[in-house]
C-alpha cells in the first residue's frame, strides 16, 4: 500500500509519525515531571547551581584543592553571596516596599482620572502588593500556618538543592562514566557530546544572565538614584531578580520604575526614568547580550517568549525561570543532532 503514495507523501507520514512519538515521549516526561515535583525541583535548581559554579569548582581543583574540600568551598562560598544577597535584596524591598506601592497607588489614581478602568486595576494591584508586602515583613506574623508551611517547604528545597550541588560538583568527574553505563555502548559518544553540549548551553545562560542582570540592575539603580525616585534600590533589586526572566522580566521591572518615577516625580522624571530604562536596554542587547552570551544557544524572542509561557503554565514563577536555560539544553541536543546527522554537502567538479 505505502507503494502506492508519492514519495513526499511518504516522508511527510514519516515526520507526521516521528513528531506523535516525540511529543508523546515528552508528555509523559512532563506529567512525570509534575507528579514528582518535589523531586523534580530540587534536581534541576542543582543543575542550574552547578552549571554557575562550576567554573569557580574548576578553579579550585587546579590548585590542587581535595575535590569534596573544593566542592564544599564553593558551596559555602554559594550560601555567604547568596544568602547576603538575598537579605540585601529582601530587605530593600520590604524597606522600599511602602514607597513603592505608595507611589504606584497615586500613579494608578491619576492614570484613573484620564484611563478609567485600568487605573482603577493599577491601584488595586499596588494595595495587594502592599498587604503582601506588610505579611512578609512579619507585620502579620499571627496565624500564617499555610505561609510557615510554604517558607518550610522553600527552605527544605534549597537545603536539598545545595547538598545536590556539593554532590554533582563534587562527582562531577564521573559523570561521563555513569551516562556512558546508561546507554548502549555504540550510543556512548553520542549521548556525551549531547549531553557536553546541553550542560555547556545552560552554563553559558547562568552566568551569562547573572553578569548582564547585575550590571542592570547596577546601571538602573544609579540612574533611579541620580532622578531622586524613592525606592531606588528596591527597584534595582526588582530589575536583578526579574532578569532572570528574559525580555518579560526587563519589561515588568521597567514599568514599575517608570510609575514610581511617575507618580511621584511627575511626568519629566518619568520621562527620563523610561529614556535610562530603554538606554540599558539597548546596551543590555546590543553590547552586553552579543559580548557576554556569545558562547551560549542563540534562542528567537519568539521562541524564549512561549517556552516562558509554558514555564508559567506548568509550574508558575519556578517554571518561568527554569523554561529557558531547559530549552536552551534542548536547543543544544538539537544543534549537536544536526551536527552529527547532517547531509555532507555534494561536492562540485571542477569546470
Amino acid at each position: 500500500m505505502s507503494s502506492l503514495l508519492p514519495e513526499p507523501v511518504r516522508r511527510l507520514a514519516a515526520w507526521c509519525v516521528v513528531f506523535l512519538l516525540v511529543t508523546g515521549v515528552a508528555a509523559v516526561l512532563i506529567w512525570l515531571c509534575v507528579v514528582f515535583k518535589a523531586v523534580v525541583t530540587p534536581v534541576l535548581l542543582a543543575l542550574l547551581g552547578t552549571a554557575l559554579l562550576g567554573p569557580m569548582h574548576r578553579r579550585l581543583i587546579r590548585m590542587r584543592v581535595n575535590r569534596s574540600l573544593a566542592a564544599a568551598l564553593t558551596c559555602l562560598a554559594v550560601v555567604a553571596v547568596v544568602g547576603g544577597a538575598t537579605y540585601v535584596v529582601g530587605a530593600a524591598l520590604v524597606q522600599t516596599g511602602d514607597e513603592i506601592t505608595d507611589s504606584l497607588r497615586k500613579a494608578g489614581r491619576d492614570l484613573a482620572e484620564h484611563f478609567g478602568a485600568a487605573g482603577t486595576s493599577l491601584e488595586d494591584l499596588a494595595r495587594n502588593s502592599r498587604e503582601l508586602l506588610s505579611k512578609f515583613g512579619g507585620t502579620a506574623a499571627s496565624g500564617v500556618i499555610t505561609g510557615l508551611s510554604v517558607v518550610g517547604q522553600m527552605l527544605a528545597t534549597a537545603l536539598l538543592a545545595m547538598l545536590l550541588v556539593f554532590f554533582f560538583l563534587r562527582d562531577s568527574d564521573r559523570v561521563v562514566d555513569g551516562l556512558r553505563a546508561l546507554v548502549p555502548r555504540r550510543s556512548g559518544d553520542m549521548i556525551e557530546a549531547m549531553g557536553r553540549r546541553a550542560y555547556d548551553a545552560v552554563e553559558g545562560f547562568m552566568r551569562g544572565t547573572t553578569f548582564v542582570a547585575l550590571i542592570d540592575a547596577v546601571l538602573i539603580t544609579v540612574g533611579l538614584l541620580v532622578l531622586k525616585v524613592p525606592g531606588a534600590v528596591g527597584l534595582g533589586a526588582l530589575v536583578f531578580v526579574t532578569a532572570y526572566i528574559p525580555y518579560l522580566g526587563a519589561v515588568l521591572s521597567g514599568a514599575v520604575a517608570v510609575l514610581v518615577a511617575f507618580a511621584d516625580r511627575g511626568w519629566i522624571t518619568g520621562l527620563w526614568v523610561l529614556g535610562v530604562v530603554l538606554a540599558v536596554q539597548v546596551i543590555e542587547g546590543n553590547v552586553l547580550q552579543p559580548v557576554i552570551q556569545s558562547r551560549t544557544v542563540q534562542m528567537h524572542p519568539a521562541v524564549v517568549m512561549l517556552a516562558i509561557t509554558a514555564g508559567a503554565g506548568l509550574a508558575g514563577i519556578l517554571g518561568m525561570l527554569l523554561a529557558v536555560p531547559l530549552t536552551a539544553a534542548a536547543f543544544g541536543v538539537i544543534s549537536e543532532l544536526r551536527t552529527r546527522y547532517a547531509e555532507p554537502e555534494p561536492e562540485t567538479d571542477p569546470v
